[in-house]
């Protein structure tokens, strides 16, 4: 990725509204410095609930921390959120004045929605089919893929080429919990983290934020294992002899949630106090990051004076 940023104008970094604070990936801030940024929460109408004037001052919050880079949040079903992007693009690509038209990047996390929106945008843009693979597990786009056009030439603006790249996931996990929230958002494989992990983890947050959006399996509760197993009855996930398949209930149950079916709320707590402290642990992450890559390195190396004197 480093090889081609000198030909990049403009990098569309995104992240997940739902995680607004913990898709946020620390190797950006330090790898694309020095260029123009646009960050884009994607699936803003995943964490929808609330009253209006909370998600305002939430968003508001948001843009002041980002700050000297632009803020935009979008769903790929609101086309006026496509073309804020798009009008963004435009704008920036006529301020650069090149004969060979602006060329832009999208970066961002494993299934934060880059390959989503690079579609979205060539839809709206040059009203042409999608052009970039998406999927419900994170890891579709493996490498970097060719530019493709989302704004047409006209007298008055450039064109404008987007380019998809592969997710890039953060150098180190600060704590349990951003994993359980990177899962359950998708960033990280279902095969990582038990579903009935992760099923709990979101119980806990339904019982917060809407504890009747499971009404009709089972009255609210916090034992994951009784809302596994009515799910299970209710929906005909049964192993034989009848026995519930708390597995395939808990997978069913988180992908409810991802598409917005079990309630639409953000796992990341949004306050002045936690964006300073995010602002202030991005170092720390780099470094532990690095600390844990020198300490793999060593061991490999280590291994294989091993392997090699055991030969001799």
């Amino acid at each position: 990725m480093r090889s081609i940023l000198s030909q990049i104008d403009l990098v569309i970094e995104c992240r997940d509204y739902r995680i607004p604070v913990t898709s946020r990936n620390p190797l950006f801030e330090e790898g694309l410095s020095g260029k123009e940024r646009l960050i884009v929460y994607t699936k803003q109408d995943l964490g929808s609930h609330g009253r209006q004037v909370d998600i305002e001052v939430r968003e508001q919050l948001i843009r002041e921390f980002q700050r000297p880079s632009s803020v935009l949040f979008s769903s790929y079903k609101d086309r006026s959120s496509i073309r804020k992007i798009l009008s963004f693009a435009r704008i920036h690509a006529t301020s650069k004045d090149s004969l060979l038209g602006s060329r832009a990047m999208v970066v961002g996390m494993p299934n934060v929605g880059k390959s989503t929106l690079l579609n979205a945008l060539r839809v709206a843009g040059v009203h042409r089919g999608k052009a970039a693979h998406t999927g419900a597990q994170p890891g579709v786009t493996r490498k970097l893929g060719t530019s493709v056009k989302i704004i047409e030439t006209t007298e008055e603006h450039e064109t404008v080429y987007l380019m998809d790249t592969p997710g890039v996931f953060v150098p180190y996990v600060p704590n349990p919990e951003a994993m359980l929230k990177l899962a359950l958002c998708g960033s990280v494989k279902d095969t990582i983290i038990a579903p009935e992990t992760l099923a709990d983890y979101l119980l806990y947050h339904l019982n917060i934020y809407n504890p009747v959006a499971y009404e009709e399996f089972t009255p609210p509760t916090n034992d994951i294992i009784e809302v596994l197993n009515a799910i299970a009855k209710k929906t005909g996930r049964l192993q034989k002899g009848g026995i519930p398949d708390t597995e395939a209930s808990a997978l069913w149950m988180i992908q409810r949630w991802r598409n917005g079916h079990l309630g639409r709320f953000i796992l990341d707590e949004v306050t002045e106090v936690t964006l300073k402290a995010e602002n202030g642990s991005i170092g720390n992450s780099l470094s532990q990051g690095r600390k844990i890559e020198k300490e793999q390195r060593k061991l490999k190396a280590k291994q294989k004076r091993l392997g090699t004197s055991n030969i001799v």
